[in-house]
C-alpha cells in the first residue's frame, strides 16, 4: 500500500533541494560579478528572483548600484527590497545582467521566455556589456528544444494567422493561457509556445521566425551569453565560457 505521507514527504524534499541549486548559483553569480558603483541588469524567474534577493542584500550592505529590471514583476521585488531602478534609456550601457534560462546547450546558446518577459530580458540583454546566466544542470541539453517549448512574443492583432505562419517551421503553437484568457506580457502581448522535436539549425529557425508579420520576438538567445554558471546536485557550482 502506498503511503501518501512518505511520497508527499520526498516531494516536499525534491522541491527544497531544486530552490537550494537556485539558490546557490544565483548568489555566487552576483558575489562573482557584482561590483560597488555598477549598472546591473535584473532578470526574471524563479532562479533570477534569488540573484534579485542577494542584490538586495549588498544594497543593505552600502553597495551603490543602479539596476535595471526585465519586467515589472522583478522591478516590484526589487522596490521591496530597497534598489533602485532606473530606465534603461536614462543609462549609457548595463555592466552585468544576471538572469536564468529554461535550456543551454554546450555552444551557451539558449531559450529563454517561459517567465513570459523574453522580449525586455533581450533587449537588456544586448544594452550589457556581459551577460551572465544562472541555471541548475536539469537545465543543460544537447540540442534546444528537447526538453521545453521555444517561447515566441506576438502581436494580439490576427494571432491566429500568426501561429499557422510558426506551425509552418515544423512545431505545434501553442497559446499561453492564463486563468483561461491569454496570458498578456508586460508590452501588451501574446506568447505562442512553439514545441519543437528539437531545434537542429537555431540560427537559421530564429531568422525564419523573426521574418513572420506578427512576431514581437522569439526565445532563441544565441550567441547572448558570456557566461553560464551551472549548479549540480552535490552542492558545486561549475562555468561554461
Amino acid at each position: 500500500m502506498i503511503n501518501n505521507h512518505v511520497i508527499a514527504d520526498k516531494v516536499m524534499k525534491e522541491m527544497a533541494s531544486e530552490l537550494n541549486l537556485k539558490k546557490v548559483v544565483a548568489e555566487k553569480a552576483v558575489d562573482d560579478y557584482v561590483k560597488d558603483g555598477m549598472t546591473v541588469g535584473l532578470g526574471t524567474g524563479s532562479t533570477s528572483e534569488y540573484a534579485v534577493r542577494r542584490v538586495g542584500e549588498l544594497v543593505k550592505n552600502g553597495f551603490r548600484l543602479k539596476c535595471v529590471a526585465t519586467s515589472e514583476r522583478t522591478a516590484d521585488l526589487a522596490q521591496r527590497l530597497g534598489i533602485e531602478l532606473c530606465d534603461l534609456n536614462d543609462v549609457d550601457h548595463i555592466d552585468v545582467t544576471i538572469d536564468g534560462a529554461d535550456e543551454v546547450d554546450p555552444a551557451k546558446q539558449l531559450i529563454k521566455g517561459l517567465g513570459g518577459a523574453l522580449l525586455r530580458e533581450k533587449i537588456v540583454a544586448a544594452a550589457s556589456l556581459a551577460e551572465v546566466i544562472i541555471v541548475d544542470s536539469s537545465k543543460l541539453v544537447e540540442k534546444l528544444g528537447v526538453k521545453t517549448p521555444l517561447p515566441v512574443e506576438v502581436v494580439p492583432y490576427g494571432y491566429k494567422k500568426t501561429a499557422y505562419a510558426l506551425e509552418s517551421q515544423g512545431c505545434k503553437a501553442k497559446l499561453r493561457m492564463s486563468g483561461g484568457i491569454p496570458f498578456v506580457t508586460d508590452a501588451g502581448n501574446y506568447i505562442y509556445d512553439c514545441k519543437f522535436e528539437s531545434i537542429e539549425s537555431p540560427f537559421f529557425l530564429e531568422s525564419r521566425i523573426d521574418v513572420i508579420p506578427g512576431v514581437v520576438e522569439n526565445g532563441l538567445f544565441l550567441n547572448t551569453a558570456d557566461a553560464v554558471l551551472v549548479s549540480h546536485p552535490d552542492g558545486t557550482v561549475t562555468k561554461i565560457v
